[in-house]
């Protein structure tokens, strides 16, 4: 739609005054548009520290940036709450990837020229991690990542970290409970050739399920963006498994199980923590039954912290936090205990602080980070059945 100059000149007007008086109203941000800030009092510049974030908003993966930035606004609302760090309040400056690499460095860009922010929250998708760490790396400003599994993303330098553990662990993970848990002895997979995180899982289930014992029977692909996967999974059917593994997202993981089961392919479906959204179950239905895949927490773990968080993000947001809102809430409130402890907020000093990170009692499982500037967590296998997920087990790195 074209717009005069006039005219989009007055709707940006009305929107930064929007903004200014509810901030508790804010919209879902576009990279370019002013950034969205916590939904919490907004103090004067001067009297603030910026904390970066990059999710996202839009796009194909929504579901995960959404839950991402609720979880950094609570965790931002807590820590102001009590009382900011170094004396003073904190504040997101937070742009929209849409889920692309290019958006995500742009994002990148803006918050460290222009933003000026101690601290970068993000992202989700490896891939788009790993545009923003090169930006964020040259510039020297630290950057966490919540849920990018690939080991990619923090060997583009040493100021990338994550909260999340990484896919050869997670690959592990799904391969034994495979072989030793399900018994299952052959196993098709398919993977999604343009996404480094699908890719790399893909990669480790594989080897590590072979090593064990087992037969992959097929190994097929798909692009990101496919709605159709009936020649894959026909493939995929001719060769007998007992199980397919689908290292995707939840937006592909949904699809793909009800067009297996109208195929007749009625084995398992096996995934990992890509497969984590309530959006899941919408796209998938009955047809994940019987379905299993690797989590970085379960809702339904007794844990005194994660019972409290849980309560509390369902009273504010409505809905249960996925594994997005969780870590994403754990990589803030590192962040701000990093703050807490480093001698200054400079790059340097903040990086250190990151890195001397030791049984950090997180939401989703305590974090140390290790010398590759990875955490260090368990992982959890849930199943899904009758539109819910149920714990089955835990595996410790």
């Amino acid at each position: 739609m074209h717009r005069s100059f006039s005219m989009l000149f007055a709707a940006l007007a009305l929107a930064v005054v929007a903004c200014e008086k509810k901030p508790e109203a804010a919209s879902t941000p576009v990279t370019g548009s002013p950034p969205v800030e916590a939904k919490a009092s907004r103090p004067d510049d001067a009297e603030s520290i910026r904390v970066g974030a990059v999710g996202s908003l839009t796009g194909s993966e929504a579901s995960f940036g959404i839950s991402a930035r609720n979880g950094i606004e609570l965790a931002i609302n807590e820590a102001n709450e009590a009382g900011g760090v170094k004396g003073k309040k904190l504040v997101v400056r937070m742009y929209d990837s849409q889920g692309r690499p290019e958006e995500a460095a742009q994002a990148v860009t803006r918050l460290i020229a222009q933003d000026q922010v101690a601290v970068i929250i993000g992202e989700s998708a490896s891939s788009v991690s790993m545009a923003m760490a090169e930006k964020a790396q040259a510039a020297g400003v630290p950057q966490i990542a919540y849920t990018s599994t690939a080991p990619e993303v923090t060997q583009k330098g040493d100021y990338i970290f994550r909260v999340c553990f990484i896919d050869p662990f997670q690959g592990r993970v799904m391969a034994k409970f495979s072989r030793e848990h399900l018994k299952l002895s052959q196993v098709a997979v398919l993977t999604d050739n343009k996404s480094a995180y699908s890719i790399g899982l893909g990669k480790v289930f594989i080897q590590e399920f072979e090593q064990q014992g087992g037969k992959v029977t097929a190994h097929e692909t798909y692009s990101k963006g496919d709605t159709d996967f009936r020649a894959q999974l026909t493939a995929i059917k001719q060769t007998k498994p007992e199980a397919v593994f689908v290292p995707g997202y939840y937006t592909d993981a949904g699809l793909i199980a009800r067009q297996a089961r109208e195929l007749g392919l009625k084995v398992p479906l096996l995934g990992g923590d890509g497969w984590n959204s309530d959006k899941l179950f919408e796209l998938g239905g009955s047809a994940l039954d019987g379905s299993y895949y690797s989590n970085h927490y379960a809702l339904d773990n007794p844990d005194p912290l994660l019972t409290a968080f849980v309560e509390k993000y369902q009273k504010i947001y409505g809905v249960p936090p996925d594994s997005s809102a969780a870590l994403a809430y754990d990589a803030t409130k590192l962040a701000v205990d990093a703050m807490k402890r480093a001698p200054d907020l400079s790059g340097k000093a903040l990086r250190d602080a990151i890195a001397a990170t030791k049984d950090f009692p997180g939401v989703a499982g305590k974090i140390t980070i290790n010398a590759n500037r990875d955490a260090e967590k368990q992982a959890v296998v849930l199943k899904v059945e009758n539109g819910k997920l149920s714990f089955v087990t835990t595996v410790q790195p």
